[in-house]
């Protein structure tokens, strides 16, 4: 069984800046992609930033604002949010795409969910 435990988020006021990280834990052969979502409320689930094939992803939204790290040998991956806004006031998701070993195929793994809410 893989874990996904994110820390970090809170209330922040507009312009301010967040950090998230997020751990994963188990047994795990290797990770593909691992990244962030968010689901704000009323909305879906979105994507907010991923490490897909080795080359980071962001939403629109979120460039230039938002940078995506990953440490490959700890199995982490990190979500450094600058110049927030109150748009961004969602609950933030860690994802990861594991395989736990040779034989099975690869699965998405989700945290808990982190509150983030920007202020205005």
């Amino acid at each position: 069984q893989v874990q996904l435990l994110e820390s970090g988020g809170g209330l922040v006021q507009a312009g301010g800046s967040l950090s998230l990280s997020c751990a994963a834990s188990g047994t795990i052969l290797s990770i593909n992609d691992m990244g962030w979502y968010r689901r704000a409320p009323g909305k879906q689930r979105e994507l907010v930033a991923a490490i897909i094939r080795g080359g980071p992803k962001y939403a629109d939204s979120v460039k230039g604002r938002f940078t995506i790290s990953r440490d490959n040998a700890k199995n982490t991956v990190s979500l450094q949010m600058t110049s927030l806004e109150p748009e961004d006031t969602a609950v933030y998701y860690c994802n990861a795409r594991v395989r736990t070993d040779r034989w099975s195929t690869e699965y998405d793994c989700w945290g808990q969910g982190t509150q983030v809410t920007v202020s205005s």
